[in-house]
Order: C-alpha cells, then structure tokens, then sequence
C-alpha cells in the first residue's frame, strides 16, 4: 500500500508539472508579444504603456502572484521527481540501456537549472525592480521605473546579450521535450496526433525562442 501511494504521488506531481509548464508556455507568448514591442522605432511609447499596464493593473498583479507560484512549484517539482528518480536507481549501470527515451528528456533537470539561472537574471533586471526590491537610477517623470531605457542599457552590453541569446537557446532545448513530456504525461498520447504535437512542440520550441532572440541582436546590430 506504502507502494502505491508513493506511486500515486509520483504521477500526481508529474501531472501537475504538466499542467504548470504549459501554462508557463502560454505566459512566454504572451511575455513575447510585449517584448518584441521594443522593436518599434516610437521612442518606447508601446512597450512604456505596456509595462505601466502591467505594472498597475490589479487583475495582473494577482496573476503575477499566480504566476511567481508557477514558476516556484514547477521547479520545486521538478527536482523532486528528479531526485526521487536518482535514488530509486542509485547505481549507475556499466552500460548504458538502449531505449527510446529521447537524447534531451535525460538531461531536462540540467536545462531546467539553466533557465533557472535565466530566470534569476531576469527577475533581478527587471521584475524586482518593479517591486522596489533592487534599484535602477532610471526612472520615468510618474515615479515608476523606465524599463525601455532599461532593456535598451542591458541589451547594449555584448556579455548580457550573448548570455541572454545562449540561455534562450537552451530554454528552447527545453520547452520542446518538455511540451513533448506534457501530453504524455496527460494521456494524450495516440498515433494520429503524436506527430502533429510532436511538430507543433517543435515550431513551438523554435519561433518561441528566435523571437526573444531577435531583440538583444536588434540593440546589438541595429540600434
């Protein structure tokens, strides 16, 4: 019985990665759409309102913390499952077992700890900021941080930007088994949909991270 609930509480926890990750999927999209605003040649004007906007607005500072939980629980789950896993095979095989596993799933906590490290960057760069947890002397006439001159600082600086362009990288290594990871973790997992997602994760884990790509080459190349 000991046995079976471990069990239980094994698969329950990966489903809620699942879920977790794909939800955090959808919120890089959207984080996306308000980055890549940077690109407009309008002085910071779009992306200026857009992070007053997120910044001020009630219904997104709850889902901030929803998200922040997120992010904690899928990482904290992770290493769970992760270590549980080293310990119910704590002795490394002589040769290594030939199986359908893909290259990367074996290596998704290693990747996992470096978007952990892209996070922590991040956060310290802009979202503590927000909070008043870090301080940046740039700041908007209304008392609020001016997060364009911000970016435009942080993406100016070759090592930040090279960093930003690797990590984003290794982020997309990683959401594309991680989305595979998903729908089989949910059971949805059948022969006449396995290679549309399959293609779809791909395209995913590709345009995802090209577009957040493209803005530290634009203030590199460009700007």
């Amino acid at each position: 019985m000991n046995s079976s609930f471990l069990r239980f509480s094994s698969i329950t926890k990966k489903i809620w990665m699942a879920f977790l990750g794909l939800f955090l999927m959808i919120f890089l999209v959207v984080h996306l759409g308000i980055n890549l605003c940077l690109l407009r040649d309008d002085g910071g004007a779009w992306f200026t309102a857009a992070a007053h906007f997120m910044g001020t607005n009630y219904i997104v500072k709850v889902f901030e913390i929803g998200l922040f939980a997120g992010f904690i629980i899928h990482i904290v789950l992770g290493i769970i499952l992760q270590v549980q896993n080293w310990m119910a095979r704590p002795v490394r095989y002589l040769v290594s077992n030939k199986t359908d596993t893909p290259f990367l799933s074996k290596y998704m906590i290693y990747t996992g700890g470096i978007v952990l490290v892209f996070l922590v960057i991040h956060f310290v760069n802009f979202y503590f900021i927000k909070l008043g947890l870090v301080s940046n002397p740039n700041m908007l006439p209304e008392g609020e941080p001016d997060f364009y001159v911000i970016a435009q600082q942080l993406f100016a600086m070759p090592v930040y930007s090279f960093l930003y362009i690797i990590l984003i990288v290794v982020l997309g290594f990683h959401l594309n088994q991680a989305f595979q990871a998903a729908w089989q973790t949910l059971g949805i997992n059948h022969p006449q949909y396995n290679v549309c997602l399959q293609r779809f994760g791909t395209f995913y884990a590709i345009v995802v991270p090209l577009g957040y790509m493209i803005i530290p080459i634009y203030f590199l190349l460009i700007r």
